[in-house]
């Protein structure tokens, strides 16, 4: 499918409702968001204001009572589950908070597995793995599982795995909440640095004021609504 919006990912008056007994929560409401390709957007709010919820709907992970949502022209909601997770696994990577690696796999194999799924060859799975795992720094730890790595190595790992399928856009919750400061200062100088060479989206939920002063915008979830905010309201 072409997309001729200038946008790679599209969220239109989507709302979402929870039930809680014989009522509806509401946590999203008439919520409008676009993201460019290339650019860099952080989504900040309290705890419970519906962040994850909004990533979820971002990627496909779960539909919006109303609205739609669109990615690389494709509505997520005009699609079945089969070709819905195909299109995910092309257009969209998912960085979290804890990395959820394959215990049992290498980081190798952990970063090749999304071209697998893909339908791409052992071979160009894992020379596509081989390479986002150098240009994380981990040209030397390929072989190593989980168990055998450091919180940050885990989390670069995490970041190859969601690049691996040059994805339009990357959904990002707390990618460095369970890192210390310093290696959470170095996570983010590599998504910076990757950002620029790759030029691939980033829509990142933080709570870390020094990781969204260096989106190209940040955005304050109120209400249910996106606020565009400045870095001193974070």
């Amino acid at each position: 499918m072409t997309n001729n919006s200038p946008f790679v990912l599209e969220a239109v008056n989507i709302g979402r409702d929870y039930a809680q007994g014989e009522t509806l929560l509401p946590v999203l409401c008439d919520l409008n968001i676009n993201v460019k390709a290339g650019e860099k957007l952080a989504v900040v709010g309290v705890s419970g204001s519906g962040k994850t919820t909004l990533l979820n709907l971002l990627g496909g992970l779960d539909d919006p009572t109303a609205g739609t949502v669109h990615v690389c022209g494709q509505d997520w909601k005009g699609v079945d589950a089969s070709a819905r997770a195909q299109w995910r696994n092309k257009h969209v990577g998912f960085v979290y908070q804890f990395h959820h690696l394959l215990g049992e796999f290498s980081a190798l194999e952990n970063v090749a597995l999304p071209c697998l799924i893909g339908g791409a060859s052992v071979a160009e799975s894992q020379q596509r793995a081989t390479e986002l795992l150098a240009k994380v720094g981990l040209a030397d730890r390929v072989d190593h599982k989980p168990s055998e790595l450091s919180g940050g190595e885990r989390q670069r790992v995490a970041i190859a795995r969601a690049l691996v399928t040059s994805p339009s856009v990357v959904l990002m919750d707390e990618p460095t909440g369970n890192l210390d400061p310093h290696t959470a200062g170095v996570i983010l100088d590599l998504l910076l640095e990757l950002n620029q060479s790759l030029q691939i989206s980033f829509v990142v939920v933080t709570h870390d004021p020094a990781i969204a002063a260096r989106m190209d915008r940040i955005v304050k979830l109120v209400d249910g609504q996106l606020l565009e905010a400045e870095p001193a309201v974070v």
